[in-house]
């Protein structure tokens, strides 16, 4: 176990609302051939409030064959994971994405240049849920290498010497850059604010799990090997054009597998961008269609980067 791992099995176990271990282990009920784990992130975990808000899952499954009854399920999040879908549990509601743990080690490492996986697992989560003890090894080693890979894929584009808040700060902005997102600019400053002594915690066994030497005294950080800036921002122009095409993929095929998508969608949108979504009954009866052609006007209208 290195630095990292410690860290992250700690925050792994940090409690949580009884109703949201109920409502994870409702989640693992509904799949018993396959489930490993139920992950709990995002804006509620944080904030600790929950009413009137969406909670955020990430289900671990052994096999998407074993997950679903329909194979056209299986083979969508094969291809493009996750699927996406909604429940509801008590007068709570969630969404949840459905992973493999093979899919989600990978997608949460630095193998991967999509940020999907990696920037959302280098911020809090919670193991709420687990079916045994080698699950929750295998899991820790998964979340333990999102906020290296996150680092890491952000050094190139950071100058030599920084402060801790703005090169976490610095690096969640590159990702929602890489993503279709409804949230305002400065998210990341947001999210370093909402548990700055957490990151950093986090900062030095971060950055030496990702092999990037630095000296930290105080709140600043001075890398001691250069780093390619050109090398970086060549990949990050080529995330920024993959995540974009993958994010749109992705919301289509949400629209298929999460009931009452679209309005979820222009909820989410409406509450983060401050720009208000209409949703007219032809759109609910032809979500693809209607996603497809929402979103050049979402651009234009700013409700979306």
């Amino acid at each position: 176990m290195t630095a990292i791992h410690d860290l992250v099995a700690a925050e792994l176990e940090a409690p949580v609302a009884d109703e949201v271990r109920t409502f994870a282990s409702a989640l693992a009920a509904r799949y018993p051939d396959g489930a490993q784990a139920v992950l709990f992130y995002g804006s509620c975990l944080w904030s600790k409030r929950l009413d009137g808000l969406m909670l955020d899952f990430y289900l671990i499954v052994d096999d998407y064959r074993h997950a679903y009854a329909k194979p056209w399920l299986a083979t969508a999040n094969r291809l493009v994971p996750p699927n996406v879908f909604y429940l509801e549990h008590g007068p709570l509601r969630a969404k949840y994405a459905v992973l493999t743990l093979g899919d989600f080690a990978r997608l949460a490492s630095s193998a991967t240049r999509n940020v999907s996986v990696w920037a959302r697992f280098a911020q809090p989560s919670a193991l709420v849920w687990v079916r045994d003890a080698l699950a929750r090894a295998k899991i820790i080693d998964a979340v333990a290498d999102a906020a290296p890979a996150l680092l890491a894929a952000a050094r190139p584009m950071m100058t030599d010497r920084l402060g801790v808040r703005d090169l976490w700060t610095r690096a969640f902005a590159l990702t929602y850059d890489a993503e279709l997102r409804s949230e305002k600019q400065g998210r990341g400053v947001t999210l370093f604010d909402t548990a700055p002594e957490r990151y950093r915690a986090f900062t030095a066994p971060a950055l030496a799990h990702a092999g990037l030497p630095a000296r930290i005294q105080g709140e600043t950080i001075e890398f001691l090997v250069p780093a390619d800036r050109a090398a970086g921002e060549r990949a990050w122009a080529r995330r920024r054009v993959e995540g974009k095409l993958l994010s749109a993929v992705r919301l289509v095929k949400a629209s298929l597998t999460f009931d009452g998508g679209i309005d979820y969608l222009a909820w989410k949108i409406t509450r983060h961008s401050g720009v208000t979504i209409t949703i007219r009954p032809w759109q609910r009866r032809f979500p693809v269609l209607a996603g497809l052609l929402m979103l050049p006007q979402l651009k234009r209208r700013g409700a979306i980067r």
